[in-house]
């Protein structure tokens, strides 16, 4: 009898274990739809209702991504003490989420606080390797800095992985001025010249 009674109440687990899986299933495929979602209506410039769907999301089940599209919202929307801190709980979700610290370098380079900016986008880079615009804005933020030489190379590094934004050129030739090497500055402006004309 007791081993019959053990076997039910196995049964009975292994079944309701089963049920807790499949419930939990069945709320994290809501949770990633609502992410989906919330993504779509960005992209739709719908950004008040999709910061009403990420907001209906517990913040626990709130992923990197998720975060960081609130973010944008709060940035878009002009507010970006609160932009700043959603980056941060990106950040402190996936430390390694390059997005994250670049718009967090973002906001810091337009605020004027190039050295936390740079700190930033030396991580955006660091956990993506090939991401142009990280080193373009770290190029930026050793303008503010007045460290051309350092902006040079930055820039340099951009246009070599995405040669087709005139924004790098135009920043080159504005170093190279810096730099007194008139020739160098003319070179690149005619070239940035020349993309826009397009």
């Amino acid at each position: 009898m007791k081993k019959l009674i053990a076997f039910l109440l196995g049964i009975f687990l292994c079944c309701t274990g089963f049920s807790f899986g499949t419930q939990k299933q069945q709320i994290e495929e809501e949770i990633d739809s609502s992410s989906q979602e919330a993504r779509v209506l960005y992209a739709q410039n719908e950004i008040d209702s999709a910061l009403k769907v990420l907001k209906t999301k517990g913040e626990v089940y709130r992923s990197a991504e998720d975060w960081l599209l609130i973010g944008n919202i709060l940035q878009d929307k002009d507010k970006l003490d609160e932009a700043t801190y959603m980056y941060k709980k990106a950040i402190e979700k996936d430390p390694k989420y390059y997005k994250a610290h670049y718009n967090l370098g973002y906001i810091y380079l337009i605020q004027e606080k190039p050295n936390m900016a740079l700190e930033e986008f030396k991580k955006s880079v660091k956990y993506k390797s090939d991401f142009s615009y990280g080193y373009y804005n770290m190029g930026c933020a050793y303008l503010k800095l007045k460290q051309y030489k350092n902006a040079r190379y930055n820039f340099f590094r951009a246009m070599d992985l995405k040669a087709d934004e005139p924004m790098v050129y135009y920043n080159l030739a504005y170093t190279f001025k810096k730099l007194n090497k008139d020739k160098q500055a003319q070179q690149y402006l005619d070239i940035y010249n020349k993309m826009v004309e397009r």
